[in-house]
């Protein structure tokens, strides 16, 4: 019923995270089939800003263990191939393609949209025309993920660069904007409240571009802090919204809160059967070519 467009596992036992050990591909599976999830985007986490770094052959081989259960992405670093800010990213990602890779994520590259570097990660990632998942960073430094200020100029500019480049937005800074910010710490966590139409509406209506990757709590917070505007928001942009569920750590049943969420929302007659199955499944198979 579900294709979940952000799932992250560790081939082997390694460091724990926060002192709690990663979920392994066994137990993502055992997860999936207990809600109703098909399928799942394996992401690599490519950089010292985030954890300790993977390789697209641990995605690759993780796929290749469950077959029908998993989609691999790939990644590279901004500064890969001498880093060059001119360098040819786009064989790198050019050959993961080759290789099964159906996009490319999760970047978390904590440097600013504007850095040379990043501008022509972008514009290799358009060359390869694979879809790009981001992590949208609050700040520089102490942190993970691609820095813009409250906004979004940074991504404006860049959707608007690279205009058949599909970017799929995601993490606490990116969805808080779903709304006027009422501090702009609101950035830094899970905002309560009713939704005052912010950032990333406006950019959406605006790029054709850009896209919702609904997971982990910063994406279901997005809709559920506000259930009158999700389904105006589901409703309007129901051809670029995914669900997802970021797990990282092995997972319990609040990380499929938003599962239960677009279901009740269906089963009341909020949303059509027509707009659940396209944030359910329908989207990411056509946006990941599937």
């Amino acid at each position: 019923m579900f294709i979940d467009i952000h799932g992250h596992a560790q081939r082997h036992s390694t460091f724990p995270w926060h002192g709690k050990p990663w979920v392994s591909p066994k137990k993502l599976v055992e997860f999936y089939d207990r809600h109703q999830i098909d399928r799942g985007v394996l992401m690599p986490l490519i950089g010292p800003e985030f954890y300790l770094p993977q390789s697209n052959e641990d995605i690759l081989e993780m796929a290749e263990q469950f077959p029908g259960r998993f989609i691999p992405f790939c990644n590279v670093h901004p500064k890969a191939l001498m880093n060059d800010p001119l360098a040819p990213l786009e064989e790198v990602m050019l050959h993961y393609k080759k290789l099964g890779c159906k996009g490319i994520g999760e970047v978390t590259f904590n440097m600013d949209f504007f850095d040379p570097f990043m501008q022509n990660f972008f514009r290799a990632a358009e060359k390869s025309g694979l879809p790009l998942t981001f992590h949208l960073a609050h700040r520089l430094g102490g942190c993970y993920g691609v820095y813009d200020p409250p906004g979004l100029p940074g991504l404006a500019e860049t959707l608007q660069r690279f205009p058949t480049l599909r970017m799929l937005g995601h993490s606490q800074a990116f969805w808080a904007e779903i709304s006027e910010l009422d501090v702009v710490s609101d950035r830094m966590g899970y905002p309560k409240g009713k939704v005052r139409e912010g950032a990333v509406p406006k950019l959406m209506r605006q790029f054709k571009n850009l896209y919702g990757d609904l997971s982990a709590g910063s994406g279901a917070n997005a809709l559920m802090r506000d259930p009158d505007y999700a389904v105006s928001f589901l409703n309007e942009f129901q051809d670029r919204l995914c669900f997802g569920m970021d797990v990282c750590l092995e997972p319990t049943d609040a990380n499929a809160k938003l599962v239960y969420f677009l279901i009740r929302l269906r089963d009341e007659g909020k949303i059509t059967e027509s707009v659940f199955r396209k944030v359910a499944s329908e989207n990411a198979v056509k946006i990941l070519g599937l």
